[in-house]
C-alpha cells in the first residue's frame, strides 16, 4: 500500500443534468472538466467544446478517437474501501465534516459518486486492534457476533450507502482466519488454514454475509483471501493456487450455495498483477471450482504488469477481472502536496480499465493525520485525510484524479473503442447508461497539449494543461 497527498480545497461543481446543453447548442458541444497542477482547477467545468465536421483526423496533430458503436466490458462501479480505520476517523469528525466526507465521496451530483466499496471480515491492519467474531474453538459459530462493528464500521457503511442515493455494491475480503484455525496459531505473520477448519472458516464467511445483510448491508461480492502469498506483519494467511482452488470447490462455494448466497460475485487471487494469470488458471481449469467463481481480483503493489490483466481476460473472457485494492505510502506528511500521486492513480485506472477491468477499488477512503489508525504502524495515504485534533480535512490530488473516472463513468457504463495518436495523451472512453459518452484524457508532461476529440466524423478542440486530467462528456444526440 502506498499513497501521496496534497492540501486542496474542497471544490466540486454539480454535474449537469443528462443531455444538458446538447439540444440547444448549435453545433453540439462536449462538457469539459479539468484538474490541473499549479491552477485552481479541481474537477472544474470549463467552456464547452463545440463539435465541427471532420471526416478525416490528421495524423500529425494529437487526436483522441472514440467509437461508441464498439463496446467491451460493463463497468460495475468505482469506489474505495470502508475500513475500521476510515470509520473510526469519520466518527471523530464534527458533524459538518462528516457530512462533507459523505457528500464528497458518495453523492452522485455534488461529489465523486462512489458506487462501489470494499470492507474486511473482522480485523485487518487498518483496524485499531486484532479481533475476530467468535470465541476460540467455536466451530459451530454459536458465539458469532458482529457487535463490535456496530459501533463504527456498520454505521459508516450505512451512511455511505444512503449518501450514494442509489445502488451501492459492497464486497468483503478476509485477511486471516481466527488464530486457532491456523497452523501458526496467530492471525498475523502468515500461516495457513488448518484443513480440519476449512468447513468452519467457509461457514464463518457465510455468517459474516448473513449478519451484515441483517444490519441492512447486503454484500455484492466476496474475495477468498486478501493477498494469499504475503506473510505480512499484520493479519494474513497463505494459500497456494491449489489450496485456494480446493477451498473454493470443496468448502466455500458449497457453503455459499447452501446458504442461498451463490449470487455473490466470488473473486479469487486478490493480490498483485504479476502472477494473476497462473493463480486464476489453476482455479478456472477445474470446472468444479470454476463454477463458483465470478472472476479474479488484483492489486497494484509489485510492478505494473498491466498487460497481465488483458491476457487473463483474453484467455478466460467469461470471467471478470477486477481491481480490488491500491494505495500509496508509507505516509509522510511532507509529501501530502505532491502532485504525482493523482497521476499514478489515473495511470493505473486508465490501463486497468482499458485492459478489461470491470471495476476499480481504492483502499481506505479516509485516514487520520498519521495515515492510520493501524495496529501495526503500517501508515499510508488516502485521498482524504482528517486531522482529528482540529477536525479539518485535506484533499489529495488523488481524490480529484479518481473523480474524473468515478463521477463520469457510472455503473452499467460500457467501455468503448478509444485510441490516441499521441504518446503523451493517454485516454479511455465509456458509454454511460444515459447515452452520454465520457472520455478521460491524461497528460503527465510539463507542457500543455492541444488535441481534438473525434467522434463519428466530428471533432471538438480541447486543451490539456501541463500535468492535468480532462474528462469530456459528449451528448447522446451526437452519436445519432
Amino acid at each position: 500500500m502506498t499513497p501521496m497527498k496534497r492540501s486542496l480545497a474542497f471544490v466540486l461543481l454539480p454535474l449537469l443534468p443528462a443531455g444538458a446543453g446538447a439540444a440547444s447548442d448549435k453545433p453540439q458541444s462536449a462538457e469539459v472538466f479539468v484538474t490541473a497542477q499549479r491552477t485552481g482547477d479541481r474537477l472544474s467545468a470549463k467552456a464547452p467544446a463545440a463539435f465541427v465536421p471532420l471526416p478525416q483526423p490528421a495524423e500529425n496533430f494529437p487526436v483522441i478517437m472514440a467509437d461508441p458503436k464498439r463496446s467491451f466490458q460493463t463497468i460495475e462501479g468505482i469506489g474505495g474501501a470502508l475500513t475500521d480505520a476510515s470509520a473510526e476517523v469519520f466518527a471523530k469528525l464534527p458533524k459538518d465534516k462528516q457530512e462533507e466526507v459523505l457528500s464528497a465521496y458518495f453523492d452522485p451530483v455534488k461529489g465523486l459518486g462512489y458506487s462501489l466499496g470494499r470492507t474486511h471480515i473482522h480485523s485487518c491492519d487498518f483496524s485499531s486492534e486484532s479481533y475476530t467474531y467468535v470465541a476460540e474453538g467455536d466451530t459451530e459459530l454459536k458465539s458469532f457476533s458482529v457487535d463490535r462493528d456496530r459501533r463504527f464500521r456498520i454505521p459508516f457503511i450505512r451512511a455511505a450507502m444512503a449518501a450514494a442515493k442509489g445502488p451501492f455494491k459492497l464486497f468483503a475480503s478476509p485477511w486471516s482466519p481466527p488464530a486457532w484455525m491456523k497452523t501458526n496459531n496467530d492471525m498475523l505473520h502468515g500461516g495457513k488454514l488448518k484443513p480440519e477448519y476449512a468447513d468452519a472458516w467457509a461457514r464463518y464467511m457465510v455468517k459474516f454475509a448473513q449478519e451484515y445483510a441483517k444490519a441492512g448491508i447486503p454484500l455484492w461480492g466476496l474475495t477468498v483471501q486478501n493477498e494469499p502469498m504475503a506473510a505480512q506483519t499484520w493479519e494474513s494467511c497463505i494459500f497456494t493456487a491449489e489450496e485456494e482452488r480446493d477451498f473454493v470447490r470443496d468448502h466455500l462455494g458449497p457453503a455459499l450455495q447452501k446458504a442461498g448466497l451463490s449470487g455473490l460475485k466470488l473473486m479469487v487471487w486478490d493480490h498483485n498483477r504479476g502472477i494473476m494469470y497462473q493463480r486464476a488458471q489453476v482455479v478456472y481449469d477445474d470446472p468444479a471450482a470454476s463454477r463458483y467463481v465470478w472472476g479474479a481480483g488484483y492489486h497494484w503493489y509489485v510492478g505494473d504488469h498491466f498487460d497481465n490483466v488483458r491476457v487473463l481476460h483474453d484467455a478466460y473472457p467469461e470471467k471478470a477481472v477486477f481491481f480490488t485494492e491500491g494505495c500509496q505510502g508509507p505516509f509522510d506528511e511532507k509529501r501530502l502536496d505532491e502532485w504525482a500521486w493523482g497521476e499514478l492513480y489515473a495511470e493505473s485506472m486508465l490501463h486497468d480499465l482499458n485492459n478489461w477491468a470491470a471495476g476499480w477499488t481504492d483502499w481506505n477512503v479516509l485516514l487520520d493525520e498519521r495515515g492510520g489508525p493501524n495496529h501495526v504502524a503500517n501508515y499510508v495515504f488516502a485521498p482524504v485525510h482528517a486531522d482529528t485534533r482540529t477536525g479539518t480535512l485535506r484533499y489529495m490530488s488523488s481524490y480529484y484524479y479518481i473523480g474524473h473516472f468515478s463521477r463520469f463513468i457510472r455503473p452499467g457504463a460500457k467501455r468503448v473503442a478509444c485510441t490516441s495518436n499521441d504518446d503523451d495523451i493517454e485516454a479511455a472512453a465509456f458509454l454511460n447508461p444515459d447515452g452520454r459518452l465520457s472520455v478521460v484524457a491524461l497528460n503527465r508532461t510539463d507542457r500543455a497539449i492541444p488535441f481534438q476529440l473525434w467522434v463519428a466524423g466530428q471533432a471538438a478542440s480541447v486543451e490539456s494543461p501541463a500535468h492535468s486530467i480532462v474528462t469530456m462528456v459528449v451528448p447522446a444526440q451526437l452519436k445519432g
